[in-house]
C-alpha cells in the first residue's frame, strides 16, 4: 500500500490540446488502450462500425466526429495513476478548454506533420505558457507524406516561441515511413514489423550496432546526418527548461497505428510534474498539505440522459477526497457531505471512495456548484483563484416551440447555462436571451434541448453584440434601445448588449455617468 505522499506523487494529470482533427482523440484512445482501460480503441471516423471514440460520449459528438466538451479519463500505468483531460478543439469551444487548463499540471500538444501549427493550436499553447503549464509536444500522422521534420520544428519554435527538443527523430514519412531514431532510448523503434524485431539498438556513436538492412536505407542515412545536426545545432536537453515550461519535448510518431504513443507514454511519465501548489487568496496550496481543498472547473448535465444528472468536475488540490466526508463551500460558507461521488472514464463512471491531489472527480450535482467554486475540509476557508470567463460573441433570442412544454424549456435553459458554455440574459418581457463565443454553442444548445428535454427551440440569431455591465448596477430603463439593449444576467446585473463598438462610444458620450465595465477575462 503507498502512503499519502507516494499516493500523490504518482499523479499525472494532463490535457490534450489541439487543432480539430489533429488527432487528439486518437491519441486519447491509444494511451486508455495501452493503460488497460479499454481492450479495442474507437475510431472517431468509423462511423459504420458503430464504435465510437471513447471519449466522444454526447451524441453530436458521434454525428460529427468531434469533442465538444470535455472528457475526464483515468487508467494506471507503471506505477503511475493518470488523469487525461481530453479538451474540444473547436474554437467555439474554447473557453471549456481554457477553464480545464485550469486543472491539469502539464499539456500534450498534438500537430499534425502534414498541417504544422494551426490557429487554434496557437490561442492555447499561449494559455500554457501563461499559467507556465509544462508542455509535451506530439507530431501525429507521421504515416502520411507532411512537412519536412526541420520545417515543423523550425515552425514551432518560430510560431510558438517555445525551444524545442526532438526526443526522438522519424526516418521517413508516409509510404516511406520506416520508424523513429529514439535519441533519448538511444535505440531505433522500426514502423511495422514483429513486435520482437521492433528496436534496434545504436552504439556509443549513435549508429546501428550490428549489421542491419536499414544500413543501407538511404532514408536512414538522411536521418543519421539530421540528427547530427541536431546534437551540433539544436537546443540542449534540460529536465529543468521542460519543468517550467520554456522547452518542450517533441516526439513523433502515429497515433492511428499506434506507432510511437507507448514510447511517448513512457517518456513523458519520467519528466511530467507531479501535481503543483495551486494559488488561493491565502497564498499558495500545498498538494501535500493533508487538509482537503478542490475546485469546480466543469458542470456537465444528463452525462446520464436517463437519470437526468448533473456532475461537478472538481480537481483535488490538497489532501485526500473520501466519500462521505463533510466540507466546507468557501462562496456560501455552507457545510455538506460528499456522499456521491464518481470516476471517469468517459461516459462510463465508477463511484469513488478515495482520491488524493492532481486526481479529478465527478460529484452529483443537485444545483448547489458554480464553475469555480472552492470546497475545503481544514478549518480555514480559502478560495483558490477566479476561473477565466469569456464575454460573449453572438447572441440569440430563443424559445419554446410548445407552449406547453415551458417548464421544461426552462428547466433546460438553467440547467444548461450552468456549465458555462452559453450565458443566459433577459429581457424586461422576460425574453431569454443566450449569449456564446461562437455559432456552434447554440447548435449544440439547440440539440441538447430536443434530445435531453424534449423541447423543440425556435432561435432568432441576433448577430454579434459588445456587453457591457453596469457599475452600482442601478440604470435607466429607458435607455435601452435596439442599439442599446438593456438585459439582466442571471445573477440579476444589468447588462447593456450594444450593436457594435460605435454604439457603446455614443452611449458613453451621451452618458457620462453610467460607468460600463467587463468583468469578464480577455482573450
Amino acid at each position: 500500500m503507498k502512503n499519502f505522499i507516494e499516493e500523490v506523487s504518482s499523479r499525472r494529470t494532463f490535457a490534450i490540446i489541439s487543432h480539430p482533427d489533429a488527432g487528439k482523440t486518437t491519441l486519447t484512445e491509444k494511451l486508455l488502450l495501452f493503460g488497460g482501460a479499454i481492450r479495442a480503441a474507437g475510431t472517431v471516423k468509423g462511423k459504420k462500425t458503430g464504435k465510437y471514440a471513447t471519449s466522444d460520449w454526447m451524441e453530436i459528438e458521434k454525428q460529427r466526429g468531434i469533442s465538444v466538451t470535455s472528457s475526464v479519463m483515468q487508467f494506471d500505468y507503471d506505477g503511475f495513476r493518470v488523469n487525461i483531460l481530453d479538451t474540444p478543439g473547436h474554437e467555439d469551444f474554447s473557453e471549456d478548454t481554457y477553464r480545464t487548463l485550469t486543472a491539469v499540471d502539464s499539456a500534450v500538444m498534438i500537430i499534425d506533420a502534414a498541417k504544422g501549427i494551426e490557429p487554434q493550436t496557437i490561442k492555447l499553447f499561449k494559455v500554457c505558457r501563461m499559467r507556465g503549464i509544462p508542455i509535451f509536444t506530439f507530431i501525429n500522422k507521421l504515416d502520411r507524406v507532411g512537412k519536412m521534420p526541420l520545417e515543423l520544428l523550425a515552425e514551432l519554435e518560430e510560431v510558438l516561441g517555445i525551444e524545442s527538443y526532438p526526443m526522438n527523430w522519424p526516418i521517413g514519412m508516409g509510404k516511406e515511413f520506416l520508424g523513429i531514431y529514439d535519441r533519448f532510448y538511444n535505440r531505433i523503434e522500426q514502423f511495422r514489423v514483429e513486435e520482437e524485431d521492433r528496436f534496434i539498438p545504436l552504439n556509443d556513436d549513435g549508429e546501428i550496432a550490428n549489421n542491419h538492412p536499414m544500413q543501407e536505407s538511404g532514408l536512414y542515412m538522411q536521418a543519421l546526418e539530421e540528427i547530427e545536426l541536431l546534437n551540433e545545432a539544436g537546443n540542449d536537453f534540460s529536465k529543468e527548461r521542460i519543468a517550467d515550461g520554456t522547452l518542450t519535448p517533441v516526439f513523433f510518431g502515429s497515433a492511428l497505428t499506434t506507432f510511437g504513443v507507448q514510447t511517448f507514454l513512457e517518456t513523458y511519465l519520467k519528466f511530467a510534474p507531479e501535481p503543483q501548489p495551486r494559488h488561493s487568496n491565502n497564498g499558495p496550496v500545498d498538494p501535500f498539505n493533508e487538509d482537503f481543498s478542490g475546485f469546480v472547473f466543469k458542470i456537465q448535465a444528463n452525462m446520464n440522459p436517463a437519470h437526468r444528472d448533473r456532475i461537478a468536475f472538481v480537481r483535488v488540490c490538497s489532501g485526500k477526497f473520501e466519500r462521505g466526508m463533510s466540507v466546507t463551500l468557501s462562496r456560501t460558507g455552507k457545510s455538506m457531505k460528499l456522499s456521491q461521488s464518481t470516476q471517469f472514464l468517459a461516459d462510463d463512471r465508477s463511484t469513488v471512495d478515495e482520491a488524493v491531489s492532481g486526481d479529478i472527480i465527478g460529484l452529483y450535482d443537485t444545483g448547489t456548484y458554480q464553475i469555480g467554486d472552492t470546497i475545503v475540509s481544514g478549518k480555514s476557508l480559502f478560495q483558490f483563484d477566479p476561473l477565466p470567463q469569456f464575454t460573449p460573441d453572438l447572441y440569440v433570442r430563443v424559445t419554446a416551440k410548445n407552449v406547453m412544454k415551458q417548464k421544461q424549456f426552462h428547466k433546460g435553459i438553467n440547467q444548461l447555462v450552468q456549465e458555462g458554455a452559453i450565458q443566459l440574459f433577459k429581457t424586461k418581457y422576460e425574453d431569454y436571451i443566450l449569449g456564446a463565443v461562437g455559432q456552434l454553442q447554440f447548435e449544440v444548445f439547440e440539440h441538447r434541448m430536443k434530445n435531453e428535454y424534449n423541447v423543440d427551440v425556435m432561435i432568432e440569431h441576433l448577430g454579434s453584440k459588445i456587453a457591457r455591465w453596469i457599475e452600482g448596477n442601478t440604470v435607466d430603463e429607458k435607455l435601452s434601445s435596439t442599439r442599446s439593449m438593456l438585459v439582466k444576467d442571471r445573477f440579476d446585473r444589468n447588462v447593456f448588449l450594444f450593436e457594435n463598438d460605435f454604439a457603446l462610444r455614443w452611449f458613453q458620450d451621451k452618458n457620462p455617468d453610467v460607468k460600463l465595465y467587463n468583468p469578464m477575462d480577455d482573450r
